[in-house]
């Protein structure tokens, strides 16, 4: 397990027949159990107006995360910056390492965030093997691009824009807004007229930045601009997640923080004793992924026997399609065999773990038996 580290990601999910206040209980069990089996880290989403996610301030579930562990690495996968402004992002893990130092991890996401004018950034691919719709020689999965066009024009998308940020208010260029961020937390921030910014607390704290992307666009080339570690989510986006990696390779540039580029890759994971078993936990995904493709919002995680009576139309299976074939199900010794096939074709330096089924019990076990068959390779 030393040799490519695993992550927790955590979105807080909220199972049928359960609440909100259970569901952050779980989560807190879950980051002691993932401490005692070797986990590297532990990170918490962010995602809103979703019924069957709580995790809605990730700064939040992370102070009282801290409080309950004490040595795992605990980060926002990610923050998202197109609501909110760089000072208040550092003030807030500023706050978090003040208590806990040199515990956090710093996970950014553009989400909803806009380029800086006149920006025209494509992915930069060098020597990357396209893959549409098929698999890399190593037997990886991408399947054919989503696109999101649809979700992005469901009325739910703009009740977000409407809720999270304040009227009449625009999201800073993410350019601008990573720049800033590491600046205020360098303590080198000033104004085009000399004035000086100091966070405190923030300036100067222990964080470990990650910029968190789906494609090899902005998000990987400023990451890879800036030295920073790169998070491709392959769990999300499994069509672009190559084309994310190389193009962030492709602009890295050496810096204080990292002298070569640094990449983790998400996948989505249930594990259990047999195969039928880990399909029968599974079930719920399909439903699940379902409810936020359609842009209805996440639904609280079903039972098995939930899941099987929808009722399914051919276009509800094309909208998960990409996301059910690329999840990972399976054996202990089936899924490890999977990641490390993620991890070859990506060129991972680690690799993020995200699990959900209705009962907590079972996600516990399967990072368990993940964790057990992950140390003896």
């Amino acid at each position: 397990m030393a040799d490519t580290p695993l992550t927790v990601l955590d979105l807080v999910p909220i199972s049928s027949g359960s609440d909100a206040t259970q569901a952050l209980r779980n989560s807190i069990d879950l980051a002691r159990q993932a401490e005692q089996l070797g986990y590297a880290r532990y990170w918490f989403a962010e995602h809103h107006l979703n019924p069957g996610v709580a995790g809605t301030s990730p700064a939040v579930v992370l102070a009282l995360t801290a409080a309950a562990t004490s040595t795992i690495r605990l980060g926002a996968g990610a923050v998202q910056l197109g609501h909110r402004t760089a000072l208040a992002t550092v003030e807030e893990f500023g706050l978090l390492d003040a208590l806990h130092p040199g515990r956090f991890d710093l996970g950014l996401g553009r989400s909803g965030g806009r380029s800086a004018p006149g920006s025209a950034r494509q992915p930069a691919l060098v020597g990357a093997t396209p893959v549409v719709d098929g698999r890399t020689p190593g037997g990886l999965r991408i399947p054919a691009r989503f696109s999101y066009e649809q979700l992005l024009r469901h009325p739910r998308f703009a009740l977000h824009h409407k809720l999270l940020q304040l009227p009449g208010a625009e999201s800073q260029p993410y350019d601008e807004q990573i720049a800033d961020i590491l600046a205020l937390l360098a303590g080198t921030y000033t104004t085009a007229d000399g004035t000086e910014a100091h966070v405190v607390p923030g300036e100067g704290a222990a964080l470990q930045v990650w910029i968190l992307g789906s494609s090899g666009g902005i998000s990987a080339e400023v990451a890879g601009e800036h030295g920073l570690r790169f998070a491709a989510n392959y769990h999300v986006s499994p069509a672009t997640v190559l084309e994310a990696a190389e193009g962030y390779r492709a602009a890295f540039q050496p810096s204080a923080e990292l002298d070569r580029p640094h990449v983790s890759v998400s996948a989505d994971v249930v594990v259990a004793e047999d195969e039928a078993t880990a399909r029968e936990l599974a079930t719920g995904y399909a439903p699940w992924v379902r409810s936020i493709r359609s842009g209805d919002g996440a639904i609280p995680f079903p039972t098995p026997d939930e899941a099987r009576a929808h009722q399914w139309t051919e276009a509800d299976r094309a909208l998960v399609a990409d996301r059910v074939d690329t999840q990972f199900v399976g054996t202990p010794r089936q899924v490890a065999d999977q990641l490390e096939t993620l991890r070859d074709a990506t060129g991972a330096d680690e690799l993020i773990i995200t699990t959900i089924t209705h009962r907590h019990q079972d996600r516990v076990r399967s990072y368990q038996l993940l964790a057990e068959e992950w140390g003896r390779r």
